[in-house]
């Protein structure tokens, strides 16, 4: 059951189970587990909370129902398309789901039930390991709105799939099923959907019961890596919220509502 140390933060669960682990879910299944504005300020604060929780040795993070998370929820998007005063504290935000998520010492996993878009991709590929429905999809979708990818894939995306690839699918915004996405390495892993929570658990209490001080400096160690391209992604994301303030940004955001081509002039 969760506790109220993590009792303040709306639109998410906890669950504590056997061996450390920490179940986190994303609950907000009337929209697809949409980031609005609580969402997003508590997914990039809980890691900090998390790393200094004794109980925790290990996270999964995964949705409800249907969707992982649909990306940003679009009223609260149109809401700060243009206002330089919101925009900051967005970027301040996504800037702290990434570098403390990175900085959080517990290993966590992600696993992706169904479709993962923007913010929620973020959370996604940014554990440590991630854990992926087959028949779930993914997509950075910035451009498709208008504006530059920002959210993490510039941090993480080239070191995960390639310069490569990293460029034609977010370039293009396509859709990437779990299968692809496990063949050109953007997830760990892709397993059934049926399987995918109880591969998360198997994977987690494997962890959990593991030398603690190991994996933890093994993910420091190893993000070490992604710390070389902060630069880059700060660059990212401020190149995102510059589109924020432009007619590309609106134009997106409505053809998304009106469920239509965007006409970007």
């Amino acid at each position: 059951m969760a506790d109220e140390w993590f009792g303040s933060y709306s639109g998410l669960k906890f669950e504590r189970r056997d061996n450390g682990v920490l179940w986190i879910t994303i609950n907000r299944p009337e929209s697809y587990n949409a980031t609005d504005a609580e969402l997003h300020l508590g997914l990039s604060r809980i890691w900090r909370d998390i790393d200094d929780d004794d109980e925790t040795r290990v996270v999964v993070i995964t949705g409800e129902g249907k969707a992982f998370s649909a990306g940003g929820d679009l009223d609260w998007i149109n809401s700060f398309v243009g206002d330089p005063k919101q925009l900051q504290r967005v970027m301040r935000e996504a800037g702290d789901v990434v570098h403390n998520m990175l900085q959080c010492s517990k290993v966590i996993i992600s696993a992706i039930n169904g479709v993962a878009v923007g913010a929620g991709l973020a959370i996604a590929l940014m554990a440590d390991i991630s854990l992926m429905a087959e028949e779930a999809k993914i997509t950075d979708g910035h451009v498709r709105m208008g504006v530059a990818a920002g959210d993490h894939a510039v941090i993480c995306w080239p070191l995960l799939c390639g310069l490569a690839k990293a460029k034609y699918y977010l370039l293009t915004a396509d859709f990437i099923d779990g299968v692809e996405a496990d063949r050109i390495g953007l997830v760990s892993k892709a397993v059934p959907g049926s399987d995918l929570l109880g591969e998360a658990q198997k994977v987690a209490d494997k962890l959990a019961t593991g030398s603690q001080q190991a994996t933890r400096l093994t993910k420091r160690a190893l993000n070490l890596w992604m710390h070389q391209a902060a630069p880059a992604f700060d660059a990212s994301m401020a190149f995102e919220i510059l589109g924020f303030m432009g007619p590309d940004a609106a134009e997106g955001v409505a053809a998304l509502r009106e469920k239509r081509e965007p006409n970007f002039e």
